[in-house]
């Protein structure tokens, strides 16, 4: 069971507010807010139970045949509900009168069966059906406690404006009921607007504060690049400085292991010992 199903019916997807489902009723019964809540009581006890039915039976269900198989189960609820309306709450029953039996062809109840209860299991129905059944049941209340405020100057009988107040009757006749709902449907649109509104600013701040931090961090790592590549730079400039005293030395200790000029190699080169020139002479007569 999700709870995520009943506070949809309740709010989100209310049958009435939202979905504009059973309108019949809606529009019929709500003169007075006790009426407006006998008959979302109703509605929410064929819902739930149809919904239990209608999930334990879905596999055995023919597809082709559902929709009349799902009007009987409906139905069958319904006329329990109004035996025991009719049993212990006489009143009501009357008051209420030929909108109890059309309980059947409710599109709350049926819509519910169709897309719901047949697709999913009976715990989730359940939930289904009880969310929905609150949110008829509360929209029904609502709509019947504004026209009998003013219509009747009470709420659930309670006299609220005291015996001064001139009624509207206008708001307990059919037009009244067009009036009310056709407001209440503009005040809460006009809510979801302004919360999507709200909703869209918050979005629009969040990625305004994600992007100046994109920009701070992008920032940051330029930064550190810099820094790193002055470093760098000033590493290699201290390397040089460093090697500029040993290219001095190097260049001064490089005349000591130059070549000897030639000149210099002929003046320090030995001379050879020439034989004297009687010694020569003594040698040619001898030849």
């Amino acid at each position: 069971m999700k709870l995520e199903h009943l506070k949809n019916g309740i709010i989100k997807n209310n049958p009435t507010f939202s979905q504009l489902l059973g309108m019949c009723p809606t529009l019929a019964v709500t003169t007075s807010a006790t009426d407006g809540f006998a008959m979302g009581a109703a509605t929410t006890a064929v819902l739930i139970c149809s919904n239990l039915v209608i999930s334990l039976i879905r596999k055995l269900v023919p597809n082709k045949i559902r929709i009349p198989i799902f009007i009987v189960v409906i139905a069958t609820f319904v006329t329990v509900v109004g035996m025991v309306m009719e049993a212990f709450f006489q009143s009501l029953f009357v008051s209420l009168g030929l909108f109890i039996p059309l309980i059947v062809v409710n599109c709350v109840i049926l819509a519910r069966a169709e897309s719901f209860a047949f697709k999913n299991t009976i715990g989730d129905s359940f939930m289904d059906g009880l969310g929905m059944g609150i949110g008829f049941t509360m929209a029904l209340t609502i709509l019947g406690a504004i026209r009998e405020l003013f219509g009747n100057g009470s709420v659930f009988g309670f006299n609220v404006f005291g015996e001064l107040y001139q009624p509207a009757i206008i708001m307990i006749l059919p037009a009244g009921a067009f009036l009310t709902l056709g407001l209440l449907l503009a005040f809460k649109n006009m809510y979801e607007s302004y919360k999507t509104k709200k909703q869209k600013e918050k979005e629009k701040k969040l990625k305004a504060i994600e992007k100046k931090k994109k920009e701070e961090e992008k920032a940051r790592l330029l930064a550190e690049k810099k820094k790193e590549e002055e470093k760098a730079k000033a590493l290699e400039e201290n390397k040089k400085e460093e090697e500029k005293p040993k290219v001095v030395e190097a260049s001064k200790e490089a005349p000591k292991n130059e070549k000897p000029n030639s000149e210099e190699v002929k003046k320090e080169a030995p001379k050879k010992e020439e034989p004297p020139k009687k010694d020569v002479e003594d040698g040619k007569k001898g030849a």
